[in-house]
């Protein structure tokens, strides 16, 4: 059994609000305590899979879950038990007797929930809607997270319904979209439960703090890219909806920690590397745009517009960040006197976007965007003129005056043809060859380019690399992964030519009232002349390489 839902969660202050509104009308209340089991090897976590036995209520119900087709779809089975009683043999004959019969591991309790939940049904123009306000905590072992989320689940209808229901709440309460599930949530505090144990057990006092502290951090990592998996059978909508649903994935992750859904007032979870990995994800899901242009049929305006906005508001704390956190320290160590600037904050903090209506309206009206990509609109047809009611004109004027141009007619003759439609992996290596002839061409030029123009191969370079990581799986891998590593290299001159060039003009204004930033202007116009001539021979092999997309 598969249902559809969307989850949301409610931060601290709206809580009352989302409380009050939920419990209107028939709303009922019920408490659920889970009990969710693994091996020690996370054999179950690793197939996706979530087995639980929850009480609800009076009642015991067994139920496996694991993800569905999409974002919002997930696949469910459910089971009545007499009692907390774990019983593998209700999915004889189903697909999942062969994954949970091949457990090499002894099944255990790995983590529980205990929840209050207060349903409530809302009808909308596109269907029924059951809402779930739950509020509790996640436990394993000695570690807990709060549960304080809104799900949003399709009884009947289309999906629009989730997302014109859900849009309503957000916007109303600043909810905030968090891609985890609850066992998602559950296996990873688990995992950090085992290592801080481990951590305790070496003993080295001294050390201990810092050992539990990195481990910390390392539970709120910053989220990279996943590559997307595509076969040459998908159209470019099936294919542009699965790319799409893997950044927004990226991108719905970072901004989740950036908005502290866990740790607010507890621990400063998010941080730079959080704003780099959202913008990456960004900056992947305009490249896919691009990659797939003319495939699909254009995104919504207003999704295509917030994604620029949004992104250079992101990118004001960005630039800060590369500032204090890399470029100076390497002058610092290079010998630069310290420096004590008077530097305002950017305008919105990354934590206010990131949380705000604007950032999560935007991330629900892309994700139901993503889930039914439209190919393009057919195109434009000839029209005939609508004929006249008055009499024709003779073909001689009895006057001698030239007579009046006839009118031509338009003939309309269906277009059939036998030919099969270019497969999806030669629709990719043609564009994506295009755009490396682009980037080869320009670079061949490179050390003779202005600041404008290499900012802007450095953008064809990158989407040209993205574009390579989308399409990977349809490419052969043995001539894909000597030229991807070529490309690394380039990009990685250009990224830091463009971070020098953006210091190089912070310096270059304070060197009124601070003359140590002289030091800095010297320092990084050596290093621009360094990195130029090894970006232009980068870009030189670059053009000699072997191509991926024969």
């Amino acid at each position: 059994m598969s249902e559809q839902e969307l989850k949301l969660h409610v931060p601290a202050a709206a809580r009352r609000a989302v409380l009050q509104e939920v419990r209107q009308q028939d709303a009922t209340r019920i408490r659920l305590h889970a009990l969710y089991f693994d091996t020690p090897t996370r054999e179950l976590a690793r197939a996706r899979i979530a087995l639980r036995l929850r009480k609800e209520g009076r009642d015991w119900v067994q139920t496996l879950k694991m993800p569905g087709a999409d974002a919002i779809t997930r696949v469910e089975i459910n089971h009545p038990r007499p009692g907390p009683v774990l019983d593998l043999s209700v999915y004889a004959g189903t697909e999942f007797e062969g994954p949970l019969s091949s457990l090499k591991g002894e099944l255990g309790l790995r983590y529980e929930t205990d929840v209050q939940r207060l349903l409530r049904k809302v009808r909308s123009r596109h269907g029924t809607i059951e809402l779930a306000y739950d509020t509790g905590v996640l436990r394993a072992a000695s570690l807990e997270l709060p549960i304080s989320e809104l799900e949003f689940e399709l009884v009947s209808g289309r999906p629009a319904a989730i997302f014109s229901v859900a849009r309503r709440w957000q916007q109303r309460h600043g909810l905030v979209l968090d891609a985890r599930s609850k066992s998602e949530r559950g296996d990873a505090l688990a995992g950090l439960a085992r290592e801080l144990a481990e951590q305790d057990a070496k003993g080295d006092a001294d050390t201990l703090q810092e050992r539990r502290s990195k481990a910390i951090a390392r539970f709120w990592a910053p989220c990279g890219a996943a590559p997307a998996s595509l076969d040459d059978s998908m159209t470019p909508p099936q294919a542009m909806g699965r790319i799409a649903g893997e950044c927004l994935d990226q991108i719905a992750r970072n901004a989740a920690v950036l908005a502290e859904v866990d740790t607010l007032g507890i621990y400063p979870a998010g941080n730079s590397e959080h704003v780099h990995q959202l913008r990456v994800g960004m900056r992947r899901l305009r490249s896919v745009w691009r990659l797939f242009d003319g495939w699909i049929a254009p995104p919504p305006a207003p999704v295509l517009e917030g994604v620029r906005t949004l992104f250079a508001a992101f990118g004001q704390n960005r630039d800060q960040d590369v500032l204090n956190e890399t470029v100076t320290p390497v002058l610092q160590r290079a010998g630069m006197p310290v420096i004590n600037f008077d530097v305002p904050p950017p305008d919105v903090d990354s934590q206010s976007i990131a949380s705000g209506k604007a950032f999560q309206g935007w991330l629900l009206d892309t994700l139901e965007w993503s889930l039914d990509v439209q190919p393009p609109a057919p195109a434009a047809l000839p029209v005939m003129a609508e004929p006249s009611d008055a009499a024709p004109e003779p073909s001689f004027s009895l006057d001698g005056t030239a007579p009046t141009a006839a009118a031509t007619p338009t003939l309309i003759i269906p277009m059939t043809s036998n030919t099969e439609p270019p497969t999806l992996r030669k629709l990719l290596t043609k564009r994506l060859h295009r755009w490396h002839t682009k980037v080869a061409e320009q670079g061949k030029n490179f050390a003779a380019l202005d600041i404008p123009a290499r900012h802007d191969l450095r953008k064809r370079g990158k989407r040209l690399r993205y574009g390579l990581a989308f399409a990977e799986s349809l490419l052969p891998q043995v001539r894909l992964r000597g030229y991807r590593k070529q490309l690394a290299q380039v990009q990685d001159l250009l990224g830091e030519i463009n971070d020098l060039a953006m210091a190089k003009d912070y310096y270059q204004a304070c060197v009124g009232t601070h003359p140590q930033a002289w030091f800095a202007l010297g320092w990084i116009s050596a290093r621009l002349e360094k990195l130029t001539v090894e970006a232009q021979a980068a870009f030189d092999q670059l053009a000699a390489s072997k191509p991926f997309w024969k």
